[in-house]
């Protein structure tokens, strides 16, 4: 079996990934496929294993001027993501790479590790103006290479230091592990977090999300985050049409008994190679509402598997997009989920001392 840089054999599922196959990136200039090498012969396949380099970046803060997003900086600890959700919308980012959407955005992996003195170094300088800085806008920065990593909770303690606003969105438990952070930060009206729960079906979520925590252990997060006294949105996202739109009310309901005193919601996003990866996850797992799934999201989209307008992509348009975000208002409204989480302070922003550093006499 020739295989190219697939590395694997698409008839083949890989135990614990969502994806099925890893199509060369759009900007490569061939595309490598699996060929049967003719001989008939019975291959035990190797077991897909996570790769992860490392990066040293220039810069970690990334700005945007989106009207789509409450924030304009971020920073990602990390590029790919282990959690392998078939759905997330950062997939085609690997492709920026020179490695696929596929299964290489599960499997190999990038830490930038040394991103908190890069961060503590961006912070320091001269033209630098405070405002929020959000964590897990790309890939999850408490996916599970962070447990060994541990740039994550490196990142949290420079912003301790600066005093500097953050926002958070994760689905992973390790995020308690950092409890003691963030719970000082809350105090001081610095952080909020955002809890990411698509589906209480823990069968549908071991699909769609190979290694997420369970959605049981999402909420528990929401929980323990709460009565340590950090903020935390509950995010109904994506919302996936005929597939987990029918629980919209009971995650949004689970969410507020759990702690959660915000909540958000994001519809389905198919940009780029997600379509097709999508598509052929659909096909193996639920051939028999494929059909309805896509065309409810073409109908958001006129006629098309993804637009990516701002105003339009997070939401899509028409009848049945209206029909999501009105059961979405009610319920939020009546569980008290609609307030929005409260600004962060900026104003307690200071630039710390080093070793070294002529100190004032004032």
């Amino acid at each position: 079996m020739t295989t190219g840089s697939s590395r694997f054999d698409p008839k083949h599922r890989a135990k614990g990934r969502a994806a099925a196959s890893n199509v060369t990136g759009r900007f490569e200039r061939f595309q490598h496929v699996a060929e049967d090498d003719g001989w008939d012969l019975a291959e035990e396949m190797p077991v897909l294993r996570t790769h992860v380099s490392i990066e040293d970046p220039r810069r970690v803060i990334t700005y945007n001027r989106s009207p789509d997003l409450p924030f304009d900086r971020s920073v990602n600890p990390y590029r790919g993501c282990e959690h392998g959700c078939i759905y997330c919308f950062a997939r085609p980012s690997h492709a920026y790479l020179g490695m696929s959407p596929g299964l290489d955005f599960e499997t190999r992996l990038v830490a930038k590790k040394d991103a908190a003195q890069r961060l503590d170094a961006e912070l320091r300088a001269r033209g630098y103006r405070v405002a929020p800085i959000a964590f897990g806008t790309n890939t999850d920065p408490y996916q599970p290479i962070e447990k060994n990593h541990g740039i994550m909770r490196d990142c949290l303690i420079v912003l301790k230091r600066f005093r500097h606003p953050v926002a958070i969105v994760t689905k992973g438990t390790l995020i308690e592990r950092d409890i003691d952070i963030l719970a000082e930060l809350a105090a001081d009206g610095l952080v909020r977090v955002g809890i990411s729960v698509t589906t209480l079906d823990t069968r549908l979520s071991r699909l769609m999300e190979p290694r997420v925590p369970a959605p049981a252990r999402r909420l528990k997060v929401i929980e323990r985050l709460s009565r340590a006294g950090v903020p935390v949105r509950l995010m109904v996202s994506p919302v996936v049409p005929a597939l987990t739109d029918p629980e919209l009310e009971a995650i949004l309901s689970a969410g507020r008994s759990a702690g959660a005193t915000s909540a958000s919601w994001i519809m389905l996003r198919l940009p780029r190679e997600v379509s097709p990866l999508w598509q052929y996850w659909l096909a193996e797992h639920y051939p028999d509402r494929a059909d309805r799934i896509m065309a409810r999201v073409r109908e958001m989209h006129g006629g098309a598997d993804y637009d990516a307008r701002w105003g339009h992509r997070m939401r899509g348009e028409g009848a049945y997009a209206e029909m999501v975000a009105q059961r979405f208002k009610l319920a939020s409204r009546r569980l008290g989920l609609h307030h929005k989480q409260p600004e962060l302070r900026c104003d307690l922003f200071r630039v710390p001392a080093r070793a070294g550093d002529q100190l004032t006499l004032l």
